[in-house]
């Protein structure tokens, strides 16, 4: 019999930890709703055109993006990343600006597996289009601060650049290549491949082999003008006045082409020292236009759940929900009885479970334990003759015959709420 497993890279989220996934995304969503965002659900993929404007020079164009031709011979691909996506539903739709939404669910790259990154990986993250202030890069970068916060994790840093306007970026990118140039021979082969492709990636290589020269690469600060300075210098007023600690890192870039202006990263010292980003963003004022939309300014960021969750463990917070249930049913009468019971009270809201196949009295009070519930109904065919059911402490052992008919409002009592 031929046997399937998942495809390398991918993996199956099984209980409690997927209802830790859930939970992660509902905690996000309280938080972006706080600040103003709705939730906005893209494709899972799009004209492969879409994504091509991150940038023919980035990785997840020239080597991790799946993408195919589809039945009706449209190039499409699978979703790399949100942003792209969010801003084609904007130039698309035409919503009345300033628009705050928020996305959650999975993208897709072709890369190799490793701790915290795999083919298929969710992210949770915030766009906000029409502004171009820095109070609306603070608040997008607060918005994510606060999550962090709401999750229980104290071991985040922040680091901050600016990587200037059009003109500013295009500048340090020619002074870069001639610096890195300079110093080819000093740089991996990995490293020499990406100078010709993007000079800016050369300065996100962990490489050992790259430390120095990338230690002493010129500073985008420097070839930054008066207006760029003043916007970022904006942000961190207003980070400053938040109370959101944050390293102005001036080698951080970002991965893909559309950034500008400021740019920011989330970091867990927490975690392994080759791999402690859990999220990043900044500024993309051309990425609207580039998709067929009106010049619009945006910002934004996308969190990784592995990696965060990553963090969340290894700060021992944010456990899995408890998969208990509240009830469990022991029906040794044939199941109709747990049938009806069990309908009941979870009309009531209650969680309910019960045993199947008539089991004995022993191993139903067995599937109970198990199970995690609080109380246990006994019911059999005395119960049934009187119409009463037994309520059964599964923490101490004590139990109590009740009229059935009150079972909702007794099973309220003891586990409190309304009946």
């Amino acid at each position: 019999m031929t046997s399937f497993s998942t495809s390398p890279g991918t993996r199956d989220i099984l209980p409690p930890d997927a209802g830790r996934w859930r939970a992660f995304q509902g905690i996000f969503e309280e938080v972006a709703a706080t600040y103003g965002y709705r939730y906005l659900i893209p494709p899972m993929f799009e004209d492969l055109g879409v994504f091509l404007r991150l940038g023919e020079a980035t990785d997840v164009v020239t080597k991790e993006m799946y993408d195919f031709e589809d039945k009706g011979g449209r190039r499409v691909a699978l979703r790399p990343e949100q942003t792209a996506s969010v801003c084609r539903a904007y130039a698309q739709h035409r919503p009345v600006p300033p628009w705050k939404v928020w996305y959650a669910g999975p993208n897709f790259r072709y890369e190799k597996p490793q701790q915290g990154r795999y083919r298929q990986f969710d992210q949770v993250g915030v766009e906000l289009l029409g502004p171009c202030d820095p109070d609306a890069d603070a608040e997008v970068i607060a918005l994510a601060w606060e999550f962090y916060r709401r999750l229980g994790l104290r071991q985040i840093t922040l680091s901050v650049n600016t990587l200037g306007d059009e003109g500013d970026l295009q500048r340090y990118t020619t002074v870069l290549q001639a610096y890195l140039e300079s110093r080819v021979d000093e740089l991996s082969e990995e490293s020499r491949v990406t100078l010709t492709r993007n000079p800016l990636r050369v300065l996100d290589s962990k490489r050992p082999a790259d430390a120095a020269v990338v230690a002493g690469a010129p500073r985008i600060v420097d070839q930054v003008g008066d207006a760029a300075r003043s916007h970022f210098e904006g942000v961190l007023s207003v980070l400053g006045s938040l109370g959101v600690p944050y390293a102005v890192e001036d080698r951080l870039v970002r991965g893909l082409d559309y950034y500008r202006h400021t740019t920011f990263e989330f970091s867990s010292s927490a975690l392994d020292a080759a791999h402690v980003a859990v999220g990043g963003g900044g500024r993309y004022d051309g990425l609207v236009e580039a998709l067929g939309g009106p010049p619009t300014p945006g910002v934004g960021f996308a969190l990784g759940l592995d990696r965060t969750l990553l963090a969340c463990d290894a700060e021992a917070c944010f456990p899995a929900p408890d998969p208990s249930v509240e009830v469990f049913i022991v029906d040794t009468t044939g199941g109709r009885e747990a049938t009806l019971l069990a309908d009941e009270l979870r009309k009531s809201r209650r969680s309910v479970d019960r045993a199947y196949e008539q089991r004995s009295m022993k191993s139903q009070m067995k599937l109970a334990d198990r199970s995690g519930a609080r109380i246990a109904i006994i019911v059999g065919t005395d119960e049934v003759a009187a119409g009463t059911i037994v309520l059964r402490s599964m923490e101490t052992g004590e139990q109590r015959t009740v009229v059935r008919s009150e079972v909702v409002s007794e099973v309220a009592s003891l586990l409190g709420g309304v009946a």
